[in-house]
Parts: C-alpha cells; structure tokens; sequence
C-alpha cells in the first residue's frame, strides 16, 4: 500500500452531478439502489436544489437541480452506451462513469438485485490483463469485477469488486499526450511520488 506524501486526502466527501428530475433522482439512488438521502437544500434565489445521497464510508454523492438547465449531451458529456453494448468514450473533462465499491463476495447476488428492480445492466466484466482484458470467467488473472448501468439522467455508473491487491508491477505504462504519443520515461523512469504506508 502506498501514501500520499503531500495531502491527507480520505476519499471522496462528495461528486457533484447535475440531474434534470430531483424527484426522480430521489426515486432511483434512494429508493433503488437504497442509499440514504442525507442533506437537501433549496438554492437561494429560487436557481434550484442540491440534494446529498449517503454512498459509505462518509462519502457522498450529490446533485444539482438548475432551473433552465441545459440538455444532457450523451456521447460529449457522458457515454452513449454500456460497456459492453458501445462506445463509452467521452469529451475532455467530462465525467465518464462513477463505479461505486461493492462486496466482492455479494456481487453476483447484487447484480441480479438490480436487474429484479428493472435496472438494465452490461454483462458482467471480469477485468484482467490479457489481451482482451476481459476474461468470461473469474480466475486469479481478474483484479476487479464490473457491471454498469445508467441513471435516469443517463449517468453511467458501475458496481465494482476489487479481487486482487495491486503490486509494483501493476503500474507499467507511460502516459499518452494531447498528440497521441507516449511520454516516455514520465512513469516507468520516474521516481516514484508516492511513499509506502507505514
């Protein structure tokens, strides 16, 4: 395990996320995938709402209501499609999928729970490094298991399951640039940044 040796960073107090129904919002992270709603405020000025939904570990996840706000744009400001189903490639800046740390030993069950509630779901992911990167079948290759599925505004999001701890070996790629080449030298040549947790 490694630290950050320049901030005490404890995760994520919240991602803030803009929707186009707050009741429908209410409807889905509370009511479907049962997170508990925490904090709600009406904005001054009658601009809208920002509601806080509870997502573990102290963290949450947030949304803004705008009055007048401005379509979603799917495929710029988030993917079109599933994993699995099409492109989940996005514009600069934007935010692609939020993957949310389940169980690794409740995720099958879990999956099968969203798709009870109607939830539409990719296939399952069994991510690994092999070519395809993705393996049919669990083995001791996979370092996570994935399934996604959108919100009602279309934000993409994943319940994921680490199965395997990270090692040196795991960080083996140089960092593309704006131009489409590798940086050379910026990871693999690099002193390392962060130091060992003691």
């Amino acid at each position: 395990m490694a630290r950050n040796s320049e901030f005490e960073l404890r995760g994520v107090n919240h991602l803030a996320l803009v929707c186009k129904d707050m009741a429908e919002t209410v409807k889905f992270y509370r009511d479907v995938l049962g997170m508990p709603l925490t904090k709600t405020i009406d904005l001054p000025g009658g601009v809208g709402q920002h509601f806080f939904f509870d997502i573990g570990n102290g963290d949450s996840l947030a949304f803004f209501w705008f009055k007048g706000a401005p379509e979603a744009a799917p495929g710029i400001s988030s993917p079109r499609d599933l994993p699995g189903h099409g492109s989940l490639v996005t514009a600069h800046g934007s935010m692609n999928h939020i993957a949310f740390d389940v169980p690794l030993e409740k995720f099958d069950a879990y999956v099968e729970r969203l798709q009870a509630k109607g939830v539409k779901t990719s296939p399952v992911l069994n991510h690994d490094d092999s070519p395809s990167q993705v393996s049919r079948t669990v083995t001791d290759k996979v370092f996570v298991r994935s399934v996604y599925f959108f919100d009602p505004d279309g934000v993409c999001l994943e319940f994921a399951s680490w199965a395997k701890a990270f090692g040196p070996s795991d960080v083996a790629h140089d960092p593309m640039t704006a131009d489409g080449t590798k940086a050379e030298g910026v990871i693999l040549g690099a002193k390392a940044t962060l130091i060992p947790a003691e």
